[in-house]
């Protein structure tokens, strides 16, 4: 008896570190508040793009900036626009490779934490 009082309290307690895990889904977004534009894109240095999650519902764009690092508004058509442009000038810009070369090395944890990040660079 005192067994299956334990397994319930268990899953008791399982049950409400789940929910409150879903509860405060929202509050782990990177961007708290979003700008509805950059002021000039000569001092853009990087943008990252992030796709909704299961932990932010919503699509993030981040930039850095000579200034700092700051959110733009994704739902914007003149944030859109600017990610359009960016893109195009990246395809012209970026060679495609001619060959594949792997090299083997001792250390795999440095290769795998790189790799964790979800994020699209533009």
């Amino acid at each position: 008896m005192a067994g299956i009082i334990k397994v319930f309290l268990l899953l008791a307690v399982v049950v409400c570190i789940a929910k409150a895990q879903l509860n405060e889904a929202g509050q782990s977004c990177l961007c708290q508040r979003v700008r509805n534009g950059s002021r000039t894109k000569l001092n853009i240095r990087d943008i990252q793009i992030y796709p909704a999650t299961t932990f932010c519902d919503r699509v993030e764009i981040v930039v850095t900036s000579e200034r700092g690092r700051y959110c733009l508004n994704p739902e914007l058509q003149k944030v859109k626009r600017l990610i359009t442009q960016i893109m195009k000038i990246k395809k012209t810009t970026t060679s495609k490779p001619t060959g594949v070369s792997f090299t083997s090395s001792s250390s795999s944890s440095s290769s795998s934490s790189s790799s964790s990040s979800a994020a699209t660079r533009v």
